[in-house]
Parts: C-alpha cells; structure tokens; sequence
C-alpha cells in the first residue's frame, strides 16, 4: 500500500516555477494537429493506388457497402478480393483486420467508387493520432516534471514524428488506413490506461480496452503494446516491473478475445511458407526452380533490412513502396552491412538495458522501437515481404523520441538557438519530403513508374511499371509516343523475367506488350510461358487466344495467307471457344473456301451471341444463302435490314 502512495503524483512538491501558462504552451496540442494534418492535405484528391483495390474497389464485401459487414467480420480480409478461399493460402498466416474493412464499406456506401472522402478520413485520422501522441507523451513526460522544456521536448517529438516522410504510405495510401487506425487504437488504449492508474475512474479503464481491441480489429501489430504499457507505467509512473505488468493486466483481455475471435476465422498457421517469390521472399533460383534460403542466408538478410529500417528513419531520401525480390538480394554473414547491422542492434540492446534502472527517456524510446519492430521483421514468423515502408509506421516513435532526447540535451547544455535551429531544419526538410513523396502516391502510374526507378531490381515493381505503363499506351493517341511507351515497359517486363523466372504475370504482361507491337510470334511465347506455370490461369488463355485472333485477321486480310490465318483462328478458338469474332472470321474463311456448311455453323454461333447484331444476321443469311436454303437467307437479310437500312448496298 505505501508503494500505492508513492506512485501518485504530487503536483506540490514538483517543480513549478517553470510551468509556464503561455498561450503558446497551450496551443502545442493544436499545432501538432494541424500540422499533421496539413502535411497530408495534398492527396485529398489523390486516385486510388497500390492495394486499395484489394480492401476497396475489387473487394465484393466492401463495395457492397454495410450489408457487407457481416462477410468482413466473419472471413479473412482478403477473401472478398480473391472471392476463392484456396488463393488465401498464398499469403502466410492470413489477414485478419475488419475494422477498416468495415469502415472503407461505409464509405462506399456513401459516395461509392470515389476515394476522395477516404483520403480525407486518412488526413484527420492521421492529424488526430499526431495529437492523442502529444496527449499521451504529455501524461508520461510531464507528470512529474512540467516544465518549458518538457512541454519542447514533447513538441518535438511529435512534430518529428508527424512530419517524417516514412509515413506516407500509410496516410497517402487509403489502404494504410489499418496501419493508422492500428496506432490509434494502441495511443489511445495507453492515454486512458495511464488515466485510469491516475484517478482510478473505471471509465477510463474500459475506454481503454474498447481503444485496444478496435486497434487489433485493425491490424495485428497492435499486439505488441501489450509489451509497451507496462513500460509506460514502469518509466512514467513508478510502478516496479512488477507492478507494471499487473497494472496493465487487463490489455490481455481484448487481445486474447481478439486471437480467439482470428484463429476462428482465418487459423493459426504462421509457418505455412509458399514457394512463390511474391509471397516468400526467402527464395532462391536453383537449378530451374525455387528453394528455401539456408537458415544462415536468411537471417543476414533479416539483419540487412532492420539496417535499412535505421537508414530510411534517419536519412529518408530513397523512398519507395516496394522492397520485394530482388530490391533485397540475398544477403550473407560476410556483407559488411550485416555486420553494421548487428553491433548497431546489439548496441540499441546496450543502451536500452543500461537505461533501464534510471528510467532514461532514450532507453523507452529504444525498447518502443525494438518491441514494436519485432511483429514485423520476420523474425517472429513470416510476413510475405522483406521490408515495407508502412512497417515503420509504429516504431518510428520510438525513433522520434530518442532524436527528441538527444535535441533536449542541445537544450540543456547549448545556446536555445542551436536547438531550435537543428529542429527546425530537421522538421523543415521532413516536411519538405512528405509533401512532395505525397504527389508520387497520386495514382498507380505515377506511383509504379516513380519507384520503379529506385526499386530497380524489383520483379514486383518492373512488373507494376511495365503494365501501367500498357496501360496508358491504350490510351496515347500519338503513335511515336505509344511506341516509346511499349518499348520502355518492355524493358522492365524483360527485367522482371531475369529477377524471377517463373513470374507468370510478368509473362502475361510481356505478351501483352508484344501484341500491341505486333510481334505475334513472340508473344505467342510469353503467353505459352505463362501457361506452362498456370494452365488455369485465365487471363493469359484470354489474351493468347485474342493475340492469336489479330495474327489470323492480319495474315488473312493483310498476308492474303488463308491457310496460316485459318490455323491461328482455329487455335484461338480452342482456347477461347465462345469468341465471336473468332467465330465469325473462321465463318469468312469457310464462306471463301467454298464450306458452306462449316461457314454457316460458325455464323449460326455468332447469332446466337449476338442476336441483335445487324452484321451477324447478314452473315447468316448469306451463308444461307450460299446454301441453297434461300427461304432462310431472305429471313435473316431482312431482319439485318431492319436492324440496319444502311446494310442495304450490300444485298
């Protein structure tokens, strides 16, 4: 019980001569907040990218609005986007996170496929998170020690972490969304937590646990506040380990409804490892196909990326959305950048654990960071990729406070203007970063063909780059321009063949590409590669069999080679049997060949597809005509005529 006493604070006995009632002190909250959102505001108009279609515009539960609810809540986040339970396999150990699911349905439901509200929900809710920060480094910094340089000290470190252009990911892209919502939820858990411990108010204690679980709903990582909040009671409150542990007990009950509530819906199998690059990337090509990295590959490749993760906190210049295979390459225990890797960690470990006992500010930040980093550095079990820019979204505040420590020894033992200038550079240049990274998120396009330039040895990249860039040939009206296009996404697509092998898509989008450059042969290749990896896969059978359909018209009309055209026609229509063009040209070829018969079955298919079709009764009654059966052919020319006078000439 005396300890009780001891841990509740005694604002008489703290120091108070500092603590100052300047406006400017009691405006810090709200300039936090706008500045966290004003740094944001210029995606307002931004278009929907990167994986927003698979929780927004492709997903059938969340375009069905509310009444999609119960799916989102009851299946795995991903199914309403693969709409086929054996392709959720292809990411380990599932996904779980409804709540933001269920959030972007309603605003679906609100102003449909128009993300414009989304991304302004993204803005507030990311300028509300930047204030409940503030909010809560307020509860533990300056409960015991209130004064002007506290109150800078917490202002900084929210400023930074605001500002810090490894976030734009998670704000500029809807689907970050999860990422935003996930750290709210775990702020606002430990803000009322600390809040109850102080005043013993139970309604703060359930506010808490509703903040907790909402943040689980949104993405797993949450989980890992379960380690912060008796740190937080340990540092900032005076609690003994022990003590803090037992006083933050009660997180546990939401998080173990929480993995109950997952392991119904999605299992509990986080060692399921695919053998497909794009979802495992500790695969290498040997010998014509992909196996496992050695365990000793593995975890130096680990060791690169948590470097990385140091260099983009602290010099954020190469940004990028896309660190797959192989922008990391396999990595070995003799790379020197491993080694740096391992004695700056062991370093953190250092300082953190040397900390401790006097309760260092920097050694919180550094456990905040190790703890939070640990869910996502595929240590603890796989996450489908190496490393991701989003994945820093929460630990980098373990990143800005101990920056916002070493500033406030500049504080102490310099003269006030080399603090303020060192921060105002800082967040000057942060901000400068954010702001213009946040144009590159303004569509698919810009994004894949911006960062393909950084990710350059990417397949999953080169791939996104070569297909956008397809894409927005369809629509290039100038034909040098078009083919300056098609030939730039072909080399990217060709680079992503080399980066991974068997990469199925890349080989749809190269044959695509070709098609469009009429090099037939060659993308008849690229289709068959893709095949010969997925003889299921859909989307290649469709596009071979229309590439093969232009080559037979090409060769018919353009070659006047009727046995090479009647060959290629033939092929298309195996692989895509109910094709009417197909049909009808093969019905031209017949009709030519003096077929009739065979003419007028492909012209009888082709009218059953398109019975309203003007052309198609034409050609039906000309095949019928040329059949001898003349009662027919004048049925069917009449009935073109009627759908179309002009076709009159041709009677």
């Amino acid at each position: 019980m005396k300890k009780n006493k001891q841990i509740k604070p005694n604002l008489k006995s703290e120091p108070v001569a500092e603590i100052v009632k300047n406006p400017t002190m009691a405006w810090h909250k709200w300039l936090v907040l706008g500045f966290g959102i004003f740094l944001y505001f210029n995606t307002i108009s931004h278009q929907y990218t990167q994986d927003d279609a698979i929780v927004i515009y492709d997903n059938i539960y969340t375009k069905a609005g509310v009444s999609g609810w119960k799916d989102i809540f009851t299946k795995d986040t991903f199914a309403g986007f693969f709409k086929d339970e054996s392709k959720l396999n292809l990411v380990s150990g599932g996904r779980y996170r409804p709540f933001t699911l269920a959030m972007f349905a309603l605003e679906y439901q609100i102003v449909g496929n128009k993300p414009w509200l989304s991304h302004l929900i993204n803005i507030l809710l990311f300028g509300f998170l930047c204030l409940m920060i503030y909010k809560l480094l307020e509860k533990m910094i300056c409960w015991k020690n209130d004064t002007i340089k506290t109150r800078y000290l917490i202002l900084t470190i929210s400023l930074i972490f605001a500002a810090h252009p490894i976030h734009t990911e998670a704000v500029a892209n809807i689907k970050g969304r999860d990422e935003i919502m996930a750290m709210l939820g775990s702020v606002l858990a430990l803000y009322y937590l600390v809040k109850y411990i102080d005043v013993k108010n139970i309604k703060y204690l359930i506010i808490s646990l509703i903040c907790f679980f909402i943040g689980l709903l949104s993405k797993e990582n949450t989980i890992t506040f379960l380690g912060i909040a008796p740190l937080v009671l340990y540092f900032f409150r005076g609690n003994s380990l022990k003590s803090a542990i037992f006083n933050s007990a009660l997180l546990w009950v939401p998080a173990l409804l929480f993995l109950i509530i997952r392991t119904a819906v999605v299992g509990n199998n986080f060692g399921n490892q695919p053998m497909e690059l794009m979802n495992n990337p500790f695969l290498k090509f040997v010998n014509g196909e992909y196996i496992p990295f050695t365990a000793g590959e593995k975890l130096a490749t680990i060791f690169y990326t948590l470097w990385k993760y140091i260099f983009l906190l602290l010099i954020p210049i190469s940004l990028t959305h896309d660190y797959y295979p192989r922008y990391v390459d396999i990595m070995h225990f003799t790379d020197p950048s491993v080694i740096i890797s391992i004695l700056f960690y062991l370093s953190l470990i250092y300082f953190a654990i040397r900390g401790l006992k006097t309760k260092q500010l920097y050694s919180f930040g550094i456990l905040y960071f190790l703890i939070t980093i640990s869910i996502v550095s595929n240590i603890v079990f796989p996450i489908g990729t190496n490393m991701s820019e989003r994945f820093m979204f929460m630990p980098s505040l373990g990143f800005a406070i101990c920056i916002g420590y070493l500033l406030q020894n500049i504080y102490e033992k310099s003269p006030k203007i080399l603090y303020f200038g060192i921060s105002g550079v800082m967040l000057l240049l942060f901000s400068i970063k954010t702001f213009s990274r946040n144009l590159v998120w303004k569509n698919d396009f810009t994004l894949f063909t911006t960062d393909v330039k950084t990710s350059f040895n990417s397949a999953k990249v080169l791939n996104a780059a070569a297909g956008s860039l397809w894409t927005e040939s369809m629509k290039e009206e100038d034909p040098v321009k078009k083919q300056e296009m098609l030939t730039e996404a072909l080399g990217y697509i060709n680079k992503a063949i080399d980066v991974h092998p068997t990469y199925k898509n890349a080989y749809l989008i190269k044959g695509n590409i070709l098609n469009n450059l009429k090099d037939y042969t060659n993308s008849f290749q690229a289709y068959e590669k893709a095949l010969t990896f997925d003889n299921q896969f859909v989307d290649a059978k469709n596009n071979y069999a229309f590439t093969l359909r232009e080559a037979g018209k090409l060769a018919g009309e353009k070659e006047n080679n009727l046995p090479k055209a009647e060959k290629l026609l033939a092929k298309a229509d195996s692989l895509l049997s109910n094709d009417p063009e197909t049909m009808r040209l093969l019905g031209v070829i017949n009709g030519i060949k003096g077929n009739h018969e065979v003419a007028l079955r492909y012209f009888e298919k082709v009218l059953a597809i398109n019975p309203s079709n003007a052309s198609a009764n034409l050609n039906l009654g000309q095949a019928y005509k040329n059949t001898g059966n003349n009662v027919l052919a004048e049925k069917y020319i009449q009935k073109a005529l009627q759908l179309d006078p002009s076709l009159g000439k041709v009677k």
